[in-house]
């Protein structure tokens, strides 16, 4: 390698590194507003009727991930929002550190609820890191294969992910920083049996992501799509709004 491609090496890197850092520090100011952050959809008019491929698009419940709060979807949401969406989010508790079950049934009575109350049908679901597990456990779990059309996993560490011990360190009640770790009895649960066929699940995850690599975050079988970005940036970095606006609106494949 030459000295040019070795200096020029180094600038991308340094590039990248800064991007992140910057990424880390809007998602910070996001996770500040905290649970009473106030969802895009309900802070203006609603938006006119969204269509994909396959006709009106359900409306997209976000859920945060560990050590988080409804805040840090802030910008996602509004991004969402401006693109035509639907969108809505519900607070998890204390930063999300309680048993992934529990929020998955929270989700369960919360979407039933919506569904009861109005003429929608179905929802999209949209988790960021643990957000996903929770999506997912609902779906293979709690009868989410009957109110969700599709479920996103961005950035989700389906096979654990080592960094949970810093939460674990920090917040030993929490039941959510064990269920996270590799191989714990939480993920061999959540593991057992198929995936629902009427949910099209799809993975996302950041080529920087050293909470969920890439390779934590795919499922057999489903479809999974790689962005340049890091954990923080799949929820403030705006060119992944695009990837996931363009996953929604395409037609649910049938296998």
């Amino acid at each position: 390698m030459g000295v040019l491609d070795w200096l020029s090496e180094r600038t991308v890197g340094l590039t990248r590194d800064v991007a992140d850092s910057g990424h880390v520090a809007v998602y910070l100011r996001q996770l500040l507003r905290g649970n009473r952050s106030r969802s895009a959809s309900s802070a203006s008019p609603a938006p006119p009727t969204v269509r994909s491929e396959g006709g009106v698009q359900p409306p997209i419940l976000l859920i945060h991930g560990y050590l988080a709060t409804k805040g840090s979807l802030h910008l996602l949401e509004q991004r969402l929002h401006d693109r035509g969406h639907v969108v809505f989010s519900y607070p998890l508790g204390h930063m999300n550190l309680g048993d992934i079950r529990q929020s998955a049934a929270l989700i369960a009575r919360k979407v039933e609820s919506l569904l009861a109350q109005t003429s929608v049908k179905q929802v999209d679901i949209v988790g960021h890191s643990m957000g996903g597990l929770v999506g997912l456990y609902y779906v293979k779990r709690f009868g989410g294969r009957r109110c969700v059309r599709k479920l996103i996993l961005l950035g989700t560490p389906i096979a654990g992910t080592w960094s949970a011990l810093l939460g674990v360190v920090f917040s030993p009640l929490g039941a959510a920083g064990l269920q996270l770790l590799p191989a714990s009895p939480f993920l061999r649960e959540l593991g057992e049996g198929p995936l629902p066929p009427d949910v099209e699940v799809l993975s996302v995850s950041g080529q920087r992501d050293y909470f969920a690599p890439s390779a934590s975050a795919q499922l057999r079988g489903v479809r999974h799509v790689q962005v340049p970005t890091s954990h923080s940036g799949l929820l403030v970095d705006e060119p992944v709004v695009d990837t996931i606006d363009s996953l929604l609106r395409a037609s649910v494949s049938k296998t």
